[in-house]
């Protein structure tokens, strides 16, 4: 997988400036009949003409099978490309409909979506309100009667409904596997990328459970897509972690970091990243609760290049190395070692097995 171990603690190096415009954020809140839902809505980066945004849903009342979000921009702001949600427009009415696989929320469930946009250069003010399968979402529950009431409906809110905002809306429960795929900010978006990211995590969360009869935890979506702040080229040509073999998945990850405050290692949750950026002779590792991979891994796991196998077991590699497992000292028939690239035909031994299960993220392992 033209891939190393990474021995040193992945280093974070937050990065010094914001785009203009960024970090605008607003919680939308109002009432809602017969159901309850909140909306963060948040302009992540903003450059001339162009932004990027992410918008947070969290479900308040009754379990939801699928669902659909409405609002109107304000000051002609237009959609370019979206993910994890089918997103149209009509003049300044927007409307997105779930994914297929971020459809179900259950009460106090949340799920997110992103989109690249365009503005006047002027004025990109927040949408001023929300509805949620044609509820207007103000962060409370309100339930009434039905048309046709039954004895065993209670007209009052469920207790498990929290009619208070949650500060942690969107951020994925701790003790789980947080994945990023970041795109450059010159790179299309392709959906085949965060599916097939996706689809090898759902392959070694499988080998895990098979290999330990534990497995991790993976989040709904599985693949937080990340709007990178620079062009691919910066990435690949800024250093970072000396040598030029980490430039590319060091500048992510720093990025990440920052973004998102995580640490390295971190205690809430196992972190995997991925970028769509690679340069001469980069690759990437994993080690301390990270996986970093560069550009010929994302490819890999969006099907442009080569056989899956070759991915999955990399992948399986270096989740062995996050969860604090060493390359194997020979090709002994473990992951761990070359024998990786015979995936599926490669196993954890009973000591390695023992480490995951006795080492720091074991517990994060059911």
């Amino acid at each position: 997988m033209h891939q190393r171990v990474l021995r040193r603690g992945l280093v974070a190096g937050a990065l010094a400036a914001f785009l203009a415009g960024a970090g605008m954020a607003a919680t939308v809140t109002a009432h809602a009949a017969a159901a309850g839902c909140q909306v963060t809505y948040t302009v992540g980066t903003q450059w001339a003409g162009g932004f990027g945004a992410n918008v947070e849903i969290k479900n308040l009342g009754d379990p939801l099978a699928s669902w659909t979000l409405r609002w109107t921009f304000g000051a002609g702001q237009t959609i370019s490309q979206a993910w994890n949600a089918t997103v149209t427009q009509s003049g300044s009415a927007v409307t997105a409909s779930n994914a297929s696989w971020n459809g179900s929320l259950a009460t106090g469930d949340g799920t997110s979506f992103g989109f690249n946009g365009t503005w006047n250069n002027s004025s990109n003010p927040v949408p001023t309100s929300f509805t949620l399968n044609g509820v207007t979402c103000t962060g409370s529950v309100t339930a009434s009667p039905t048309p046709t009431p039954s004895p065993s409906r209670s007209p009052s809110p469920s207790p498990s409904a929290s009619p208070s905002p949650s500060p942690s809306s969107g951020t994925p429960p701790v003790r789980t596997v947080r994945v990023f795929w970041l795109k450059p900010s010159d790179v299309a978006y392709d959906q085949r990328y965060p599916d097939g990211i996706a689809r090898v995590m759902q392959e070694a969360q499988r080998f895990f459970k098979q290999q330990l009869g534990k497995t991790f935890t993976l989040n709904n979506p599985i693949v937080e897509v990340v709007n990178g702040d620079q062009l691919r080229s910066w990435y690949e040509n800024t250093p970072n972690c000396g040598e030029k073999y980490w430039w590319s998945v060091c500048n992510m990850q720093a990025e990440l970091r920052r973004k998102f405050g995580l640490g390295a290692p971190d205690s809430r949750w196992i972190n995997v990243g991925e970028i769509s950026a690679e340069g001469d002779g980069a690759g990437g590792g994993g080690g301390n609760g990270w996986v970093i991979l560069s550009g010929h891994d994302a490819d890999g796991a969006a099907g442009i290049n080569g056989a899956m196998n070759r991915w999955y077991g990399g992948m399986v590699h270096e989740l062995g190395h996050a969860f604090g497992l060493p390359d194997a000292t020979s090709t002994d028939g473990t992951c761990m070692s070359a024998s990786l690239y015979a995936y599926p035909n490669c196993n954890f031994s009973q000591s390695q097995k023992t480490s995951i299960l006795n080492g720091r993220y074991g517990t994060f392992l059911s």
